[in-house]
C-alpha cells in the first residue's frame, strides 16, 4: 500500500535552500574568490528595498514598516558602498553582463521618486547594468504607485510593473490585514497602464477566511478587466483570522483549508485558461496574446545572481549567501540598522554551500516546478548523470501520486495537472536530508 501523498501547502519554494538553511559562514570567504571562476556573461541583478507603508497581515518577508531618520537615505549609502564592491569583485578579467535587474522588497516605490533614480543609478552606474537595453520588473503597491515614481521608473526602463493588489473584495483584504479602497487600487492600476510599460503583473491571493468561488471571481473579474499580460495566484500560507481559528481540532482545520485553497486554486485556473492565459507554474498565469517583456537569456538553474541589500541573496555554482534573516520586527530593523553602518562588503556574511548532490536537486526542483517541464537532456548534459539515476525513488513516488506527465513528449520531464496544483507538497519533498536539517534547527527570530 502506497503513502498517502504530502499536504498540498507545505511551503512555497520559490529557491532552495531557503534562507533559514543559511549560517554563518566560516572565515567569511572574499567575494572576488568566489566569483573568480563563475561564468558573468549572463547575471541576475535583484535589489532588495525592505521597507513597507504597512505589513500585510499574511507578510513573512524581510521587511520594516516605515524609514524614521533617513534611513531611506543611509540604506541606499549602504547600497552604494556593497554595489561598489561587489562590482569591484566581479573584476573585468572576464566579460560582465546583466541579462536581467529586478527591484523587489519590501516595497520598492515606498522610496521617492529621486531615491528610486539614485537606485537606477546605483545599478547602472556602480554594476554597469543598462537598465533600458534588459528586462527590468518593480514592484510596487497601491498606496504607493504614484504618478512620479511610475514616471520616473518608465522612463528609466522597466518592462514589468508588479502590484500586490491580494484582493478586491474590501472584506477579504481586511480579513488579511491588507486595509485598502478598492477606488484606490483601480485608480493605481490605472496610473501602471498609463506609464505605458509592457509587462503589467497583478498579484492574488486566495484561501482568505470567507472566501469563496463566487467573490474569488469578483477578484479575478477585477484584474481580468485591466489585460494585465501577467496574474500571480498565491495560496495564503497564514492561518485566517478568524474562522479555522475557532475549530478546536487542527487536523480538521488544516484538511477544510487545503480543501478550500485546492477548490480555490482549480477555479482561479481554469477561470484564467478560459480568458486567454497560459500557466507558467503553479502561481504564475502570463496571457497568451502578451508579446515579449525585452531580450532575457537568463536561466536560473544555471546563472549567477547578485543581490543588493541586506534581504537579498546571491548565487554562485558553489555556494548561496546573504546577510542575516529574520522576521520579527525588531529583530529586522537591527539587521537594516547593522547592514547601514557596514563599510566593508567585500565578503560573504550567511550562507550554504551547493554541493553536487545540491545543485543536481536544486535543477530539478526549479526546473519541474516550471509547467513547461525539465529536458532530460540537459540535465544529463550538465551533470553527466540521469535524473532517474539520481532521483528514482522520489520521481516514483511522485509518479504514484499522479503527479506526473504521462503523456509529456519523450525526453521531457514534467508534472501533470495535478502535480502543478501540489507544488508546494512536492518541492519541500525534494528537499535534502542536510537542508531539512538546518531549517528546523533554524532559531526563529
Amino acid at each position: 500500500m502506497s503513502a498517502p501523498a504530502p499536504r498540498p501547502y507545505r511551503s512555497y519554494v520559490y529557491a532552495y535552500p531557503h534562507k533559514t538553511a543559511y549560517r554563518p559562514l566560516t572565515g567569511r570567504p572574499e567575494l572576488a574568490a568566489l566569483w573568480a571562476g563563475e561564468p558573468k556573461d549572463a547575471l541576475s541583478l535583484y535589489a532588495h528595498i525592505p521597507f513597507c507603508e504597512v505589513r500585510c497581515g499574511f507578510c513573512n518577508l524581510f521587511t520594516r514598516v516605515g524609514a524614521p531618520d533617513e534611513l531611506t537615505t543611509r540604506y541606499l549609502d549602504a547600497l552604494d558602498r556593497q554595489a561598489t564592491a561587489v562590482r569591484e569583485a566581479l573584476g573585468d578579467r572576464d566579460p560582465v553582463r546583466f541579462a536581467t535587474a529586478a527591484f523587489g522588497g519590501g516595497t520598492p516605490t515606498f522610496l521617492t521618486a529621486a531615491e528610486l533614480e539614485r537606485l537606477c543609478d546605483i545599478a547602472e552606474k556602480r554594476m554597469g547594468v543598462d537598465l533600458r537595453a534588459v528586462p527590468l520588473s518593480v514592484e510596487t503597491s497601491p498606496a504607493t504607485a504614484t504618478a512620479d515614481r511610475l514616471a520616473l521608473l518608465a522612463d528609466r526602463g522597466a518592462t514589468r510593473l508588479s502590484i500586490g493588489v491580494q484582493s478586491f473584495v474590501e472584506a477579504e483584504a481586511r480579513a488579511a490585514v491588507r486595509p485598502q479602497r478598492r477606488a484606490d487600487v483601480e485608480a493605481a492600476l490605472g496610473r501602471i497602464r498609463d506609464t505605458g510599460v509592457p509587462v503589467l503583473n497583478i498579484d492574488l491571493i486566495y484561501g482568505i477566511d470567507g472566501q469563496t468561488e463566487r467573490s474569488w471571481r469578483v477578484s479575478l473579474d477585477a484584474a481580468l478587466a485591466w489585460r494585465p499580460e501577467e496574474l500571480y495566484l498565491y495560496p495564503l500560507y497564514v492561518r485566517p483570522l478568524t474562522g479555522l481559528g475557532r475549530i478546536k481540532d487542527p487536523a480538521a482545520a488544516d484538511r477544510a483549508w487545503d480543501e478550500q485553497r485546492l477548490r480555490l486554486y482549480r477555479y482561479g485556473r481554469d477561470h484564467l485558461v478560459a480568458h486567454g492565459y497560459e500557466q507558467v507554474s503553479m502561481r504564475m498565469f502570463r496571457r497568451a496574446d502578451a508579446g515579449p517583456a525585452g531580450p532575457d537569456d537568463y536561466a536560473c538553474q544555471t546563472d549567477g545572481m547578485i543581490g543588493l541589500g541586506c534581504g537579498a541573496r546571491s548565487y554562485t555554482s558553489a555556494l548561496h549567501y546573504s546577510f542575516d534573516y529574520a522576521v520579527d520586527m525588531r529583530e529586522v530593523r537591527s539587521i537594516i540598522d547593522v547592514y547601514t553602518e557596514t563599510e566593508d562588503f567585500s565578503r560573504a556574511e550567511h550562507g550554504y554551500g551547493m554541493t553536487g548532490p545540491e545543485a543536481r536537486r536544486r535543477h530539478l526542483l526549479q526546473s519541474l516546478l516550471q509547467a513547461e517541464g525539465m529536458p532530460v537532456a540537459g540535465y544529463e548534459e550538465r551533470f553527466g548523470s540521469s535524473p532517474f539515476a539520481d532521483f528514482g525513488p522520489d520521481l516514483a513516488r511522485f509518479e504514484g501520486y499522479g503527479w506526473l506527465d504521462a503523456d509529456a513528449p519523450s525526453g521531457l520531464l514534467r508534472l501533470s495537472p495535478e502535480g502543478l496544483a501540489h507544488s508546494d507538497g512536492l518541492g519541500p519533498e525534494l528537499f535534502s536530508a542536510a537542508v531539512r536539517a538546518a531549517m528546523a534547527a533554524y532559531e526563529a527570530k
